[in-house]
């Protein structure tokens, strides 16, 4: 490999070719402020934020740190009075057109701008004042606000839906000073085929982007004495949640994330690893059954509800492919308002499901048709990672200092194979330990099927299952959805099952996780980092098989038959919609 060596504010730093100052001077131990950079995805040296001077021997010029190359002999100046100059007048220009309206935004503790400019000593007072373009909010999705008059136009949203997802509905309109970002023909995201993964929110620096809160709507249900109140959390949930509180990342908090449910008065505190191990039970028996009668192959996963709607605006001749499977999340509320609900003798009507998820695509799973087993929604209100930390804060509870406390029974037992339902690989693997069982009638030897884990956006697999080779593919993040799947279209593929998450790494990565500032997500492994929160615990786990579960077996006997009935059927799967535009 050849070396290029610099020199870094007079520290000597060595470096493979093709490295760029930006990651030249993190060698050194100095950090270069950044704003529309997002290693891999944005790297278009727009904002002048990374600014630095560099001489290569022929004095010092301005270049962008992020995507200018070291070369041998380069001498690199981070924080001259010209660089610093030059960065802070950038930031009071980006200032004079962003809606300064700090203190009720919901950024306020994290943006990155506002970090900025504190770090760089911007005063409150704009320097650049003039005309400005009012713009109006944007409510039309299920999921998300969009206000430009926040936006920086760093263009990273741009850059995340178009390269990570592959769907590119948003993007630059108008030239100059007119320059915003938005839809085609400026249509609400609602009116577009926005699959609502909220991978945008997740990088936008500012409020810009945002989930829609809807933390009043649980308060508001807590209050009223004639609803019954539960909460479901999602695995991927205790291994972000921590990092709003101070905690290291991959920190897992689940016991205090239920200490602190119950606080905040919820009459009932769930897990959703007990819906994903419901979720197995049925998704593995229909694979199954595909594959012994001739079924449709490959059969896909349903459990992303950002993947679901991907699929039928984009690949709408697959959606047969679907497993008819609700979501985890579905299935735990349509067994909350049916199985246990009668158990209680509760009016499904009286009982209020929330579900807190590290995904804003399941504000508009909550809306779809064909998911309300008792006549009624499945789940009544679900909100993000993010909204979940600020209710904790707004009900005062101090939750570093709470005891750690388990979740209720029975809907809050689980196994290992539900908890790594957050990660990418983990659906497929927990499926592959059940449909060992199912179709050989013997435990598998081995339950850690590691060739199907790890953060890549494609990965593949065969095992010999008793009589049958069962081929996998595991993608997360759609834009790699799409190559797996049209190499399965043109025949260059086959597989037997496909898992297949919306987001790259899986829900540990969702869109309504903790957001993570670039200096950060540019360095580390954040999706790694929190998916092994999730297999320590699998592995520490007296049962980690779904099959296991003793809380799914007495489901069944009591309620549900067998996987597969037709009560489970009629109460525990679903059906999806073409969206295409050509259909």
């Amino acid at each position: 490999m050849d070396m290029i060596n610099v020199k870094v504010n007079g520290v000597d730093v060595s470096a493979p070719k093709g490295t760029t100052i930006l990651q030249a001077a993190r060698l050194a131990n100095v950090d270069i402020p950044t704003l529309c950079y997002l290693k891999d995805i944005n790297e278009i040296g727009a904002c002048r934020i990374c600014i630095v001077e560099a001489d290569e021997g022929r004095g010092k010029r301005m270049v962008a740190s992020c995507v200018y190359p070291i070369s041998e002999g380069m001498q690199i100046f981070t924080n001259t009075p010209k660089v610093l100059e030059s960065r802070k007048k950038t930031l009071q220009l980006i200032l004079s057109t962003h809606e300064k309206k700090c203190t009720s935004c919901v950024r306020s503790e994290n943006c990155e701008l506002k970090k900025m400019c504190h770090d760089m000593g911007i005063e409150d007072e704009c320097k650049y004042e003039g005309e400005n373009i009012p713009y109006e909010v944007d409510y039309s999705a299920a999921h998300m606000i969009r206000d430009n008059n926040k936006c920086v136009l760093c263009r990273r949203c741009v850059a995340v839906c178009s390269a990570n997802q592959g769907v590119g509905v948003i993007g630059a309109n108008e030239r100059g000073f007119k320059t915003h970002i938005s839809s085609a023909f400026e249509l609400g995201l609602g009116e577009t085929s926005c699959i609502s993964c909220g991978q945008c929110i997740s990088v936008c620096p500012v409020g810009a982007i945002t989930e829609k809160d809807d933390t009043s709507k649980v308060l508001e249900a807590i209050a009223d004495e004639k609803k019954f109140v539960i909460v479901q959390t999602a695995p991927a949930v205790r291994a972000g949640l921590g990092e709003e509180f101070g905690y290291p990342m991959g920190t897992n908090v689940e016991g205090k994330m239920a200490a602190a449910l119950r606080r905040i008065g919820f009459d009932k505190v769930f897990d959703t690893d007990f819906g994903a191990d419901l979720t197995i039970m049925e998704e593995a028996t229909e694979l199954v059954e595909r594959v012994k009668n001739g079924g449709k192959l490959p059969m896909i996963t349903s459990c992303s509800p950002g993947w679901v709607k991907y699929c039928e605006h984009y690949f709408p001749d697959m959606i047969e492919n679907l497993s008819s499977c609700k979501s985890p999340m579905q299935m735990f509320g349509a067994t909350a308002k049916t199985y246990y609900a009668q158990k209680l003798n509760i009016d499904p009507k009286d009982m209020v499901v929330v579900a807190v998820m590290p995904c804003t695509a399941k504000k508009f799973e909550i809306g779809r048709d064909d998911q309300n087993a008792a006549g009624v929604p499945d789940v009544d209100i679900s909100i993000t990672t993010r909204e979940l930390a600020r209710l904790i804060k707004r009900c005062g509870i101090k939750f570093t200092e709470l005891p750690d406390e388990k979740f209720d029974e029975p809907l809050g037992i689980s196994t290992g194979a539900g908890v790594i339902f957050g990660a990418t690989g983990g659906v497929m693997e927990a499926a592959l330990r059940s449909a060992v069982k199912f179709i050989t009638g013997e435990e598998a030897g081995n339950i850690d099927f590691t060739e199907v884990r790890g953060t890549q956006g494609i990965k593949e697999a065969s095992y010999k299952v008793g009589d049958l080779d069962i081929k996998v593919a595991v993608a997360s993040g759609t834009a790699n959805a799409a190559e797996l799947l049209k190499k399965v279209q043109s025949g260059e593929a086959d597989y037997t099952f496909i898992e297949i998450m919306a987001c790259p790494g899986g829900c540990v990565n969702g869109g309504g996780q903790p957001q993570v500032p670039a200096a950060v997500r540019n360095f580390e492994d954040v999706r790694g980092i929190r998916a092994k929160a999730l297999y320590d615990q699998d592995k520490a786990m007296e049962h980690r098989r779904s099959h296991e579960n003793p809380a799914i077996q007495a489901l069944y006997n009591e309620f549900f038959e067998k996987p597969g009935s037709h009560k489970a059927h009629e109460i525990l799967h679903t059906s999806y919609v073409n969206r295409g535009l050509y259909r």
